[in-house]
């Protein structure tokens, strides 16, 4: 009974998480080209830093704030007393 209900969430969890992959790239990709040439417009102007990222990119920044995040989580939840 248990294994037939896993089978038959599977695939809608998989779903689910491709398109929360999806958004939190497309939010990265987005929240760049609005912040980034708004912050350093000198910089984007003379091609030191880049106004709109690629997906891949995406992925690469996406992965590094996820990484940060776990860093500060589990730093976060240590108890000082």
């Amino acid at each position: 009974m248990r294994r037939a209900l896993w089978l038959a969430l599977a695939p809608g969890v998989l779903v689910v998480l491709a398109v929360v992959f999806v958004i939190s790239l497309f939010l990265v990709k987005i929240l760049w080209a609005w912040t980034v040439p708004d912050l350093f417009p000198k910089a984007v102007e003379q091609g030191l830093v880049a106004g709109e990222i690629s997906w891949f990119t995406a992925l690469k920044v996406a992965i590094f704030i996820a990484v940060l995040s776990g860093i500060t989580g589990l730093r976060g939840k240590k108890s000082s007393s």
